[in-house]
């Protein structure tokens, strides 16, 4: 089994991607951390999201002879070197000027890809030209636009990206306090201590300042201020409430490759998605930033799996910070998991680099995990692997402390 490498920055060992998560608030603006790591509202959903992975053992066997575990998977006809997959996240280039395309590069050196964001910092082509591999692209059904929508879908496939994946749980932008609190809104409220609290970070500033790469390119191709508060004013009029499974049927009647749609979490809705034909789909709640008091991800999977029936894959995304989160999220039925959060942290550290330790520390500890349960391959995984358990007081709050 590969060894575990790790890096040391400032003397620290970063080991986990809590570690990186640590790092990561150091190496940011308030303003910009309180965008990546908050959820909406009273942060409910984003907490739930982190406890259900408490909520189950595993089952460990041993004397199995498991040898080195196969941990590879194929998801919308793709082989990848592990089930963890790059989420699509907006203004990433926020974390670190890399953004976008060096979080692609990190996924496909590692053997994985990336979900690329509508609402990327680097344009469709940028990345395109800039990767080797054929990564996916992430749209929002905005029905109220079309020719928009047949804008981004052909400059895609042009750029040769091969499965699209849409998100429908954002009719209206969820309830966000705590990035409000901190002067994230459009347009941004900057004060003389915000500003001073990114000049304080000379690396982020000199990035930030030097590159530019803070406006959503893919409908402002420009750099600047200016441009990033037109962008982001632009997508947000095109946000629209009175989105249905209509305009998701006419996204899919339009892309030629595997299509999946983000934001599942109810099995009637599941089931109305695999009678559309498409390819699958992704378990999730948007991180916690959109509807608070929904169930956490891991909760909503195994009825989900249930509805699916087989008929289409299913990822799941949110909560996912060690490897045996994974294993969790397979056995009770996920093909791969997606992560969002925990890249963007490495990111922020150590730019393309830092994507590719957290990719490291996913995989090490997803083996490792799976050499002591005794489980030689991620296709064996099931719930018979898992155990319910009564978590003890202080742990299902895992990151509460930093909220």
């Amino acid at each position: 089994m590969g060894s575990f490498r790790y890096r040391l920055r400032a003397d620290r060992a970063l080991l986990t991607v809590e570690d990186y998560r640590r790092a990561a608030r150091r190496a940011v603006p308030d303003m910009v951390w309180a965008y990546v790591d908050g959820g909406a509202e009273d942060q409910v959903t984003l907490h739930r999201n982190l406890e259900a992975f408490q909520r189950w053992g595993l089952r460990q066997r041993v004397l199995t002879g498991v040898g080195e575990p196969d941990v590879h998977v194929e998801i919308a006809g793709v082989r990848c070197s592990l089930p963890v997959l790059l989420a699509p996240t907006g203004l990433t280039g926020l974390m670190h000027w890399h953004g976008e395309l060096g979080a692609a590069l990190a996924a496909e050196r590692f053997g994985t890809r990336a979900v690329v964001s509508n609402a990327a910092t680097y344009t469709l082509k940028e990345i395109a030209d800039g990767t080797a591999e054929s990564h996916w692209f992430q749209l929002y059904p905005w029905g109220n636009n079309r020719s928009h929508m047949r804008e981004m879908l052909s400059r895609a496939e042009a750029g040769g990206y091969h499965a699209l994946f849409v998100t429908v749980d954002v009719p209206t932008y969820g309830l966000r306090e705590r990035e409000l609190r901190r002067g994230v809104g459009i347009p941004p409220l900057l004060t003389p201590r915000r500003i001073l609290d990114g000049a304080i970070r000379p690396r982020w500033a000199y990035g930030f300042l030097r590159h530019r790469r803070f406006s959503l390119r893919n409908i402002v191709d420009e750099g600047g201020i200016d441009a990033a508060v037109r962008s982001v004013q632009t997508q947000a009029e095109y946000i629209y409430p009175d989105m249905s499974w209509a305009d998701l049927d006419w996204v899919r009647a339009q892309w030629p490759g595997p299509v999946f749609v983000k934001g599942i979490m109810d099995p009637e809705d599941a089931e109305l998605a695999m009678a559309m034909g498409l390819d699958g789909l992704v378990v999730s709640n948007h991180g916690g930033r959109q509807l608070d008091g929904a169930a956490g991800t891991l909760d909503a999977l195994p009825a989900i799996v249930d509805a699916v029936a087989g008929r289409g894959q299913v990822l799941l995304d949110g909560g996912v910070r060690r490897g045996s989160d994974i294993v969790k999220a397979l056995s009770l039925g996920a093909d791969a998991v997606l992560v969002g959060r925990p890249y963007l942290y490495g990111l922020a550290v150590g730019g393309t680099g830092g994507v590719t330790d957290v990719l490291e520390i996913l995989r090490s500890e997803l083996q490792r995990t799976m050499v002591l349960m005794g489980c030689r391959d991620v296709h064996e995984l099931g719930a018979s692997w898992l155990i319910p358990v009564d978590p003890p007081v202080g742990t299902t709050d895992r990151d509460a402390r930093s909220y």
